[in-house]
């Protein structure tokens, strides 16, 4: 799969809806001293290495979306000139499957790519959380709400602990009871799950990403 171009697809173009869910200063300045003080605590410190991950569809059920700040180890190189900080958009799924799945990170000069679900059997994930700066897809969501507080979101929740998936409190965000993406791209920075199956799983090195 390539890099897609601008899409519009249910009436939602995702670059522009990346950009509404883009902070002002003031808020990022919040959600850096939060983070600071450790009332928001990173759950890891991410590479700063951007990675792919295509779908030829992802459908899923109990869907959150809202902002939040992800940084880099202290002296990691990466991102320096955004201060080892940068502000993404987080798609939490409470559980989801995902058919034709391809993931590649660029090292240099080659792809590692990982391929799976493309055999009959979609990826499946429980409790599915990914950190983005960049969404392409034809989306589809049941009941969906929009500009709610993300500090109050309730569809998802991780079976192993039971704890409830939340944004940062007051910071705009939208829910929905079901989410259908299509031709789904995204640029991501990471990747959590309760629980992850990977049927007919594949991992090489390429010479060309997803």
């Amino acid at each position: 799969m390539t890099r897609p171009d601008d899409v519009t697809a249910g009436g939602v173009q995702w670059r522009r809806f990346a950009v509404m869910l883009g902070l002002t200063g003031a808020a990022t300045a919040g959600l850096i001293a939060l983070t600071a003080t450790g009332v928001l605590a990173a759950n890891f410190s991410i590479s700063g290495m951007p990675f792919v991950v295509a779908a030829s569809e992802l459908n899923g059920q109990g869907f959150e979306q809202f902002a939040t700040l992800d940084t880099t180890r202290e002296g990691n190189p990466n991102l320096a000139d955004e201060g080892g900080q940068k502000v993404l958009i987080v798609s939490a799924i409470n559980s989801a499957t995902l058919t034709n799945l391809c993931q590649s990170v660029s090292l240099g000069g080659a792809y590692m790519k990982i391929t799976a679900g493309d055999n009959g059997t979609p990826v499946s994930a429980k409790a599915l959380v990914v950190d983005s700066d960049q969404i392409n897809g034809n989306a589809d969501f049941t009941n969906i709400e929009v500009g709610g507080d993300a500090g109050t979101y309730d569809k998802v929740k991780n079976p192993n602990t039971g704890q409830q998936v939340t944004g940062p409190d007051y910071v705009f965000g939208q829910q929905a009871d079901a989410v259908q993406i299509k031709n789904l791209w995204q640029n991501n920075y990471s990747t959590t799950a309760a629980k992850f199956t990977l049927p007919h799983l594949r991992m090489s090195f390429s010479t060309t990403g997803c």
